[in-house]
């Protein structure tokens, strides 16, 4: 059984996801520890990891966001996986193109939030991977409808 080179992308963004979930705790139990955060459940968010400095905040903010527009990413190109098994182009071509571009501008994206978080260069990146996604998207379509 042959795997669509599909999948490649997908794993590598959730590798990619779990060393920025490491990177977020890495840095925010020390600070947490150092700050003397309350742990308190009841309190508000702003009153526990709102008081952590920004350079802290912004990992845990970019594995959030690893969270929400990537699994639109998922869906899409395990989709495009899928149809590579009975149509055998479907995850090639333009669309493994598009998918490795999305994955790289995402880690780059991370990388900025993460250490400089200059917004506009993130909005940038941001937007570059959302054309990938786009036209990512597209191709799917084409696939699943034959058009």
């Amino acid at each position: 059984m042959d795997i669509s080179p599909m999948l490649a992308p997908v794993v590598v963004l959730v590798a990619w996801s779990l060393v920025m979930w490491l990177w977020m705790y890495a840095t925010r139990i020390p600070a947490m520890r150092r700050l003397r955060t309350s742990m308190d459940p009841r309190l508000p968010k702003d009153q526990t990891v709102g008081t952590l400095p920004p350079e802290v905040r912004w990992k845990a903010d970019n594995y959030n966001h690893l969270m929400e527009q990537p699994t639109i990413f998922y869906a899409v190109a395990l989709a495009l996986a899928v149809a590579d098994m009975s149509a055998g182009d479907a995850g090639s071509g333009l669309n493994i193109i598009l998918a490795w571009f999305y994955v790289i501008l995402r880690i780059i994206h991370s990388l900025v939030q993460a250490t400089v978080n200059i917004i506009m260069v993130r909005f940038a990146i941001f937007t570059l991977a959302t054309l990938c996604l786009i036209g990512l998207t597209w191709g799917a379509l084409k696939v699943v409808f034959g058009f």
